[in-house]
Parts: C-alpha cells; sequence; structure tokens
C-alpha cells in the first residue's frame, strides 16, 4: 500500500488494483494508473476538504466514482456524472462494487462531530479511515459546558470504533487549538487500533507532529504516528 499526503486533510492511498484519494482541494496529484480504478472521496463540504475540482478528473481518468457526503449539492452534476456518485449519510454502511477488477469495497461512515462524515474502508484486505473533520473540537474562549459537549459527542463516535484494527488512519492535529490540539487524536489512538496514523488538517504547521510525539501521553502509541514534513510525502506501508 502507497499513501501519498496531498494537502491539508487530503491523502491518495495506492492498493494493487485501486485507488483511493481523499478530501482533495488543491495540491500536486500523482498519476493515477490507468487500469485502476479511482475512488474520489469528500467527507463534506468544507472547501478545505471538498472542492469542484474533483468532478473534472473523470475527463482523464475514465474509471472514476466519486463517494461524497450528502450535504454537498449535487443538483448541477449531468446525469453521466450523477450515476457515478455514491451519496452517504453517517450512521450508513455501503457496498461499491468494482466488478471491472474483481473487488468489492465496503465502507462504514460516522457523524462528524462538525459536518459530514468520516470513513471507515475495508478494501482488498486493508482497513483505512479517514476522519474528515470527526474531532473532539475543543477551543480556548468556549464555555465549558459546549467544549464538554462537543467531548461527549466525539467520545460517543470512537466508542464505536473501539477494538477495530487499521492498517491507516488519517487524523485531524490542529494547531489552532492550542493545548487541545492533540485531544482528539489522543482519544482515537486509545480506542481503536493504528498501525500507521497519519496527521492531517495542520494548517501547514507540521511541528505539532513533533510535538505529540514529544508528549508522555503519546507514549504507547507515538511510534506508529507518520512524520509528515511537506505536500507530496510518501509512504509505503506492508
Amino acid at each position: 500500500m502507497k499513501i501519498i499526503f496531498i494537502h491539508h486533510s487530503s491523502f491518495l492511498v495506492e492498493l494493487d488494483t485501486m485507488c483511493l484519494l481523499f478530501d482533495y482541494t488543491e495540491g500536486i496529484l500523482p498519476e493515477f494508473p490507468a487500469h485502476k480504478p479511482l475512488l474520489v472521496f469528500a467527507s463534506h463540504r468544507h472547501g478545505d476538504h471538498y472542492s469542484s475540482k474533483i468532478l473534472e478528473f473523470q475527463k482523464n481518468h475514465e474509471n472514476t466514482r466519486y463517494i461524497l457526503s450528502d450535504d454537498i449539492e449535487t443538483k448541477q452534476f449531468s446525469k453521466e456524472l450523477s450515476e457515478e456518485v455514491t451519496a452517504v449519510r453517517p450512521g450508513e454502511t455501503y457496498q461499491i462494487n468494482l466488478s471491472e477488477v474483481g473487488e468489492e469495497v465496503q465502507m462504514q461512515t460516522f457523524r462528524s462531530t462538525d459536518e459530514g462524515v468520516a470513513f471507515l474502508i475495508k478494501a482488498q484486505g486493508k482497513i483505512i479511515y479517514h476522519a474528515g473533520d470527526l474531532n473532539n473540537w475543543r477551543w480556548e474562549g468556549e464555555p465549558e459546558s459546549w467544549n464538554e459537549n462537543m467531548a461527549k459527542q466525539f467520545s460517543a463516535e470512537m466508542d464505536k470504533l473501539a477494538g477495530v484494527h487499521m492498517d491507516a488512519a488519517f487524523l485531524p492535529l490542529d494547531p489552532r487549538q492550542e493545548k487541545n490540539f492533540y485531544l482528539g487524536f489522543d482519544e482515537f489512538m486509545k480506542k481503536a487500533f493504528a498501525a500507521h496514523a497519519f496527521p492531517m488538517h495542520c494548517w501547514g504547521d507540521f511541528s505539532v507532529i513533533g510535538r505529540l510525539k514529544e508528549m508522555e501521553v503519546s507514549a504507547p502509541y507515538r511510534d506508529r504516528i507518520a512524520v509528515i514534513q511537506k505536500n507530496g510525502d510518501r509512504f509505503d506501508i506492508s
């Protein structure tokens, strides 16, 4: 499995018979192997997670399908494009049949604590999680009751993932949260198991990755945190 960090919360995952692209808005894309279906995921409508640019991919890569959170407006899509779109809601399960390569992709969605969904995907024996904006969004300056309610909502979704073993997980680690920046990442890593955890939503400040790895709370999992330094970083995972 090859993983490329594109930008912000966007990653490309290349498996033996397919490619998965998450939350693309900008950045340099590698060539998609012509013989592999491309599944394009968008977790929600926010401009740092969804761009209509992705709808152009089908022009150059014929076998492209879209899995879009149902908060993304699709009325303007052509009939041909709409046939390649699966609109997903939180708390549901889906199957995508890739008959051309003899594969089925299984997918489960979770309710974001902001908008849209998080994805848990099973494909070719791999389990991959992309959080979108599902995170413990505690903020300095918000009423404590608001922050406590946020933590409660987030924990309820994480409890659904308790004990799940994942090959790769893409998780928000947002420096704007100041002292609370690590809370969602930490809870996820202690409830679920990710063999490789990729920080995202860092707004270009990758120093938060080192900060977390130096904290005592990360001792049980710090060796499984991928160190991202720049757009385009590549990782090969067995």
